[in-house]
């Protein structure tokens, strides 16, 4: 029988904030960036925290570990994590509770893991190091936790590199490294942004169901509001670093009080004014004839052909490590194929990026998966837009500074405060439109977007796609717009490939792939976009659970 005591202690709250500044240096000076954040949290309990991009959100999620990134400091309030306050707590102490007691999930799993270690390696250090497993035990809880995760072959995929799996499985490993410890608290920073719609699913139901067994308390952190409505019980919605409103999922779903809660909601409804997709052009601008390519032995891509025309964007969709951000790779030429060809206007491009013309480069142009992993740390914004004006256009001096300025004015980044800034001090979305930014100083013909919206909050995103429609028309681009978001196909698409396991499956106009009758792959994508319903995820996977018994088969 449970004691009194027993009793409160288990009602008492896990993690409590209170009056919680921050502070953020820039220009040599201190500015406050978070304005006496509050809230509290109990076992087995998830609270969402939605905003846009620079709201202050990954940077409370690391308050609530105690935790300052480099430029930013806790200038007041208290984070007491049972009882003991751990902005006062010295690091030592807090050092012993990061990782054991409270875990962590980034949003970029690529710039989180040592390049020069195994996965498996890794997900034991924590455990190991902590004392709460030996070596062989976690190693065999890896492999469980991996499975959980719906990882491919949870047996052997612990034993590659990060740089040997896709984005989407790399951020899987991170997400299976914070449950090492079975954690009483995990704060979850975008951990679904580089998964695909299909293995998101299986990836938030883990979550949630690891959360609900361990009696775990998670902080979710997200600007995809459908996802949220999934994971949390309660939403926090900020702005600037202040608090908007905060109520239980479902009241805060259906009955937003404030303006600009209503207005982040209308943002997922997002869609472009109809208009005629441009004629294909005589000759397309990007022509893939037969493409088969490897990474050592294993072949990623296997006889993929298709055309892009001249104004038209092509959307490439499909699951994580179906090939897309491969093929991004050949046509640009940073990974020569075994077999095939890619074409520019008419003539064969060089496979090997080393082999072009600088005229050839400067037309191919690429904006990363990853900000994190594509920003160099020690460059300055300026910099970093500065580099491509001057290569590809000759731009210096004064002409080069106000093409700087006006490629931030582009992406509504204000020049006067980001301009001398390192990626270090720039948030998550803010990284992605420099990234963007960098590609359209050198003024190409062709642009390759590599998931350019899947870091940004809704408000940011639809801004983003706007703008790349915009300058479509302004200046006759054509994309290849890599996705796995199916709204951001619907808006922007003019033609789309969908691919599954290195192989082109579907292709052609987007009315006519996305109207059924579909083939079974495409059909599981398009179910699998999640729904701003809070319920979507339960009925969602009880459908397939129900299904895979009628067929005789088990989910993982």
């Amino acid at each position: 029988m449970i004691s009194e005591r027993e009793s409160r202690v288990a009602n008492m709250p896990l993690l409590k904030v209170r009056g919680l500044r921050i502070e953020a240096k820039a220009d040599e000076a201190w500015k406050e960036i978070v304005h006496g954040i509050g809230f509290e949290l109990r076992r087995g309990e998830v609270l969402g925290l939605i905003g846009e991009s620079g709201a202050g959100k990954s940077t409370i999620g690391l308050a609530a570990m105690g935790y300052a990134r480099d430029g930013c400091r806790i200038s007041g309030g208290t984070v007491e994590f049972l009882g003991q306050d751990l902005v006062s707590a010295s690091e030592e102490d807090n050092r012993r509770l990061r990782g054991s007691r409270i875990a962590y999930v980034a949003q970029s799993a690529a710039a989180s893991f040592n390049p020069a270690h195994r996965l498996i390696d890794q997900y034991c250090e924590v455990p190991v190091v902590h004392g709460v497993k030996r070596r062989a035990e976690a190693q065999k809880d890896a492999v469980e936790i991996y499975r959980r995760l719906q990882l491919p072959n949870p047996e052997e995929i612990g034993f590659r590199y990060p740089h040997q799996v896709s984005g989407g499985q790399l951020q899987r490993a991170m997400t299976a490294m914070a449950m090492a410890c079975r954690p009483d608290l995990i704060i979850f920073d975008e951990p679904t942004t580089a998964l695909d719609v299909t293995t998101q699913i299986e990836v938030l139901a883990a979550m949630r169901n690891a959360v609900r067994q361990f009696g775990t308390a998670a902080i979710y952190i997200s600007h995809d509001l459908a996802v949220v409505a999934q994971m949390a019980d309660r939403i926090m919605v900020l702005r600037y670093g202040d608090v908007v409103e905060e109520a239980d999922t479902r009241t805060m779903m259906s009955e937003p009080k404030q303006a600009y809660t209503r207005a982040l909601w209308a943002v997922r409804s997002f869609r472009t004014e109809p208009k005629p997709p441009a004629a294909f052009s005589e000759t397309p601008i990007i022509r893939i004839d037969n493409i088969t390519a490897a990474y050592g032995s294993a072949i990623v891509l296997k006889n993929v052909s298709f055309d892009i025309h001249v104004r038209r964007t092509v959307a490439i969709v499909g699951e994580s490590g179906s090939g897309k951000s491969t093929l991004a790779r050949v046509i640009t030429g940073l990974l020569p194929p075994l077999a095939g060809s890619s074409a520019f206007n008419g003539a064969v491009l060089p496979r090997d990026f080393r082999d072009r013309s600088r005229d050839q480069l400067r037309r191919v142009q690429l904006i990363s998966q990853m900000p994190d992993t594509a920003l160099n740390p020690r460059q300055k914004v300026r910099d970093v837009l500065g580099r491509p004006l001057e290569f590809y256009l000759g731009l210096r001096g004064a002409e080069r500074e106000v093409r700087i300025r006006a490629l931030l004015n582009k992406i509504e980044l204000d020049p006067d405060e980001f301009i001398n800034r390192l990626p270090s001090e720039l948030s998550g979305g803010q990284k992605q439109r420099i990234c963007i930014a960098r590609a359209l100083a050198a003024e190409p013909d062709f642009i390759i977007c590599d998931e350019v919206t899947s870091a940004l909050d809704q408000i940011v995103a639809e801004g983003i796609l706007r703008l790349l429609i915009q300058l479509q028309h302004e200046f006759g681009l054509s994309y290849m717009f890599i996705t796995h978001d199916l709204a951001t196909v619907r808006a922007i698409a003019d033609d789309v490939v969908v691919m599954h396991r290195g192989e082109v499956v579907r292709q052609g106009e987007k009315e006519q792939v996305l109207r059924p009758p579909y083939d079974s792959y495409t059909e599981s994508l398009l179910s699998s976009v999640p729904e701003m319903d809070p319920d979507w995820l339960t009925t969602v996977i009880d459908r397939r659970t129900s299904s895979s018994m009628g067929t005789g088969r088990l989910s993982n």
